[in-house]
């Protein structure tokens, strides 16, 4: 289906804004110019002609589109019309398209322009959906070196072909691995969708980084034992809990004395990647060398208890929490 051309998009949330039209019915009104702008496409209809509008309306009929949703219809084309008489003072918006933009980008920059509510509206959204620490300064990572490459074009004015440069761009001149592109793609996915609300398109013409072939080398068991015998602890541990319970390097870092189970001979990993807990068997070979490193930790907490210091990292809802809990004590 034709998407909405970005510069006449800009125009059109301009011009309903402008006739106050409820922030509900807005995507609506899009909707219904997206099917005319697409009908006009397919029947070789004139977009910017007033007649083209009945034989749209002809065609919402034959869909058994109900009148109140053809009313609807009317008044979103009809608002695409008034682009061209209310700013530009022609009838036709897309013949003149060039003079009416250059009209209407009143505070739209093409270079040097502000992105700090972008980054803003960034950091909402992914805290939004509880998506990892490490996603947040990946995207922003992405999203900054686009809003470089684009000379800080005001976002509003950014269109899939600046997205269509910038990864041919990766992929030509910077050769960047296909997993770095992939991930650069889904950044700026996400930000197209979530921040600028807009849809992505389609980018089967932009040339893409190849994954190489490559056969993965996997140490033997003799081996990885050479490999612990020469670390030291508590190094020599981390190394033994990564290979023998199958952990990442992050979630073996956050683990607590309550993740252990001797009885069961479990470990009960909270927050892997994607949220999600899970619990793994706990290796007896290294049952006591963990026992005795979690006593060693407790007895140097009870020493930076009797100096004065502690602390823990913890969930930012349960530290804010913690930190007001003296103020109620001191009202009761």
């Amino acid at each position: 289906m034709k998407q909405i051309p970005n510069q006449i998009n800009v125009l059109y949330e301009t011009q309903l804004n402008q006739k106050a039209i409820p922030k509900k019915l807005c995507p609506y009104y899009k909707k219904w110019l997206r099917y005319y702008l697409d009908f006009c496409h397919k029947y070789n209809h004139e977009s910017s002609v007033k007649k083209s509008l009945a034989h749209y309306i002809n065609k919402l009929k034959e869909k058994s589109q109900t009148d109140q949703q053809q009313k609807q219809a009317i008044n979103a084309i009809s608002l695409f019309y008034e682009i061209g008489t209310d700013h530009a003072g022609k009838k036709n918006p897309l013949k003149n398209k060039t003079n009416l933009i250059l009209k209407k980008k009143e505070g739209l920059k093409e270079s040097n322009a502000s992105w700090v509510s972008v980054y803003d509206d960034l950091k909402n959204e992914i805290k939004l959906r509880h998506y990892s620490p490490n996603t947040l300064k990946t995207y922003r990572g992405w999203v900054r070196q686009f809003q470089n490459f684009s000379k800080s074009k005001d976002p509003r004015l950014l269109e899939n072909s600046d997205v269509k440069k910038f990864l041919t761009y990766l992929a030509v001149d910077k050769k960047v691995a296909a997993s770095t592109q992939n991930q650069s793609f889904n950044a700026l996915l996400f930000f197209f969708k979530h921040i600028l609300k807009r849809d992505f398109g389609e980018f089967k013409d932009v040339p893409r980084a190849k994954r190489k072939p490559y056969i993965p080398e996997v140490l033997s068991r003799e081996e990885i034992d050479v490999i612990i015998a020469n670390l030291s602890p508590p190094f020599s541990l981390v190394a033994k809990m990564l290979y023998g319970c199958g952990l990442r390097l992050s979630e073996c870092m956050k683990l607590r004395i309550s993740c252990f189970n001797f009885d069961t001979g479990t470990l009960t990993v909270h927050d892997g990647k994607g949220k999600k807990d899970r619990m793994v068997p706990l290796p007896e070979s290294i049952a006591t060398e963990i026992k005795n490193h979690l006593a060693g930790v407790i007895d140097l907490h009870e020493k930076d208890l009797k100096a004065g210091y502690a602390g823990t990292f913890l969930p930012s809802l349960l530290e804010k929490n913690i930190r007001t809990l003296p103020q109620y004590l001191d009202k009761s």
